[in-house]
């Protein structure tokens, strides 16, 4: 018999309430004996909590939630306590004496909903990303997965795999019973409809995944020593995040500062500059990250007066604030000055025209980079399947498939079950 499990739901007491909530198979009968009568279905009651003594420990609010029709598919009560932490643990104590209840396991309320069909795998791991969610743009993206748009979307494609498995294994078994020659006009319009539905599938994962908006988008300022990169470090996130002085040198190592802007999350980092020689062994060691982190930038703001490093990044003319360096050369996109807070504002909006094309538009699906991985294996098998072998293209469909219903849950791991409801917190 599957235990019943309790945790707080809301925020850590202390608060103005806390709700606890109780769900599986004993939820109402631990309720009656700790509040006496339940209310109706669905509508709050205050009732007086008390332990296995008899003693008071709360006057609550208790609603009862009937199963399947609730968010764990068991029957569930929530009981709207006072917050202090006393009385949380008081309440705590008496469901845990009751005998079958024990306390949740870290996402075990969503894992519940999930094994009860609830809730499939994608919507729960966009829950798992709603939980973390620290800007509005990935609120919205997990909010989409939450309400199944990637689910929909998997189900559809599943729905085709599965019509077009059913064509397949028909046209074979009427084969072997009939003593028919196949259809090679039939087996030719499969064929098509697969190849259709795998470019269907490519064109909607190969769009940037969800996942760079928890990322962060990378911004690297790289140039030569001297060359304003760490002042124009400090103008773009409005602080004192590096040091900055005439000396040639003066920032070793990377530095690093996180901002949010429009709703975007940002890394800004500063490098060490390039020096072409050097006999100082940690300068060279600054000048091996920084080549290090232009690599790896997302997008590269480059400072220096030569050609930059490479093809896509954003070429500023710095210190334009500086005698004789007024004009803009050719080939810069913007000139930036340390007393002109419109040139700095400029360079945010290029950084943000750049970072719009690394992210997943906010009309679009949200797929996460695992579940891109999925789709393309789907997809490949489609395109895998030798056209007019009937059998070698059922067992294509029939990968693909799996590949699909992997990412919906129906084939999930304990493993990969484990990894994600790891993240969530005890009471949801």
């Amino acid at each position: 018999m599957t235990d019943t499990i309790f945790a707080v739901s809301s925020g850590q007491p202390p608060a103005a309430i806390a709700v606890i909530r109780v769900s599986g198979p004993v939820a109402f009968a631990v309720a009656e004996r700790l509040g006496g009568r339940l209310p109706a279905p669905r509508r709050a009651g205050l009732r007086p909590l008390r332990d296995g003594e008899g003693a008071l420990l709360d006057s609550a609010l208790m609603l009862c939630f009937p199963g399947p029709a609730t968010a764990t598919g068991e029957d569930l009560v929530e009981l709207h306590c006072h917050g202090g932490r006393a009385v949380v643990a008081a309440v705590e104590a008496a469901l845990a004496a009751q005998p079958g209840v024990r306390r949740a396991e870290p996402g075990e309320f969503t894992r519940r909903a999930l094994l009860n069909g609830r809730i499939d795998l994608a919507e729960a791991e966009g829950l798992a990303d709603l939980l973390e969610a620290q800007t509005e743009r990935q609120r919205r993206a997990a909010i989409s997965a939450v309400e199944g748009r990637v689910s929909q979307a998997l189900r559809g494609w599943m729905d085709r795999l599965s019509a077009l498995s059913a064509m397949i294994e028909a046209m074979l078994d009427f084969a072997e019973e009939d003593d028919v020659p196949l259809d090679t006009a039939v087996a030719a319009r499969i064929r098509q409809d697969m190849d259709a539905l795998a470019a269907a599938m490519l064109e909607v994962v190969e769009r940037p995944p969800v996942d760079r908006l928890h990322d962060g988008i990378r911004v690297v300022l790289a140039g030569p020593p001297n060359s304003g990169k760490s002042t124009l470090l400090n103008l773009l996130v409005e602080r004192e995040a590096a040091i900055v002085s005439p000396i040639a040198g003066t920032t070793r190592d990377r530095i690093e500062a996180s901002v949010l802007r429009g709703g975007i999350a940002y890394i800004l980092t500063d490098t060490a500059g390039l020096a072409e020689d050097t006999d100082d062994v940690i300068e060279a060691i600054g000048v091996t990250r920084a080549q290090e982190a232009i690599q790896q930038a997302d997008i590269l703001l480059w400072m220096a007066d030569t050609t930059p490093l490479r093809a896509d990044a954003i070429w500023l003319h710095s210190r334009a604030d500086l005698v004789g360096r007024e004009a803009l050369p050719g080939g810069r996109r913007l000139a930036v000055r340390r007393d002109d807070a419109a040139s700095v504002a400029a360079v945010w909006d290029v950084i943000a025209e750049a970072a719009a094309m690394l992210l997943p538009r906010e009309d679009s699906i949200g797929f996460k980079r695992h579940q891109q991985e999925q789709c393309r294996r789907a997809a490949g098998a489609l395109m895998a399947a030798p056209a007019g072998d009937l059998l070698l293209m059922a067992e294509e469909l029939r990968i693909a498939r799996q590949a699909l219903a992997e990412l919906l849950g129906v084939s999930a791991t304990e493993t990969m079950l484990d990894a994600l409801f790891g993240r969530f917190c005890l009471g949801k």
